[in-house]
């Protein structure tokens, strides 16, 4: 065999060989370790589709995508109520501070009275009621950030730091 072909080359022939034999089984192990996991894959999904056929599947996710386009909307009209109630409990009066007096020492009872209520400005009014023997008296002081322009009574004043937290 002087003329064959394996006699050029500067390798042995029999590490070829050898080489070759090794490629060959790993690349059995690998291609056993493929037919494992597709065997694997195939019986997950046997077991996803089982008892359903592929248009029930197909009822299903259209059912779920009509669901959350649902919820999407709910979602968008609960956000739009929250703000509507978030505006409208900024204009309410919140705070509120309420003393009770007797406005004539010789009267009995504490029938008089003065109540704060001030919303989240601090912007309001101060009601005060004095009672006496001829009548009940209403007075109306405005409120504005806190202060006002009119001085105010004691009570009144009490009153209007009760609402403001002092």
């Amino acid at each position: 065999m002087e003329n064959s072909m394996l006699n050029g080359w500067p390798i042995d022939p029999a590490v070829v060989i050898i080489s070759l034999g090794i490629i060959t089984i790993l690349l059995l192990i690998i291609t056993i370790i493929c037919i494992l996991q597709t065997n694997k894959l195939y019986r997950r999904y046997d077991y996803f589709m089982r008892g359903k056929d592929a248009e029930s599947l197909e009822e299903i996710i259209i059912e779920q995508i009509d669901t959350i386009k649902e919820l999407k909307n709910q979602d968008k009209i609960n956000k739009d109520a929250i703000r509507n109630l978030s505006r409208n409990v900024k204009g309410s009066y919140q705070k509120f501070g309420m003393v009770k007096y007797n406005a004539f020492k010789g009267m009995g009872g504490n029938l008089s009275f003065a109540i704060a209520l001030l919303d989240l400005n601090n912007t309001g009014f101060i009601l005060n009621s004095v009672h006496s023997r001829e009548g009940c008296y209403l007075y109306i002081k405005s409120v504005d950030k806190g202060e006002t322009d009119i001085s105010l009574g004691i009570e009144e004043k009490e009153a209007l730091e009760q609402a403001l937290g002092y």
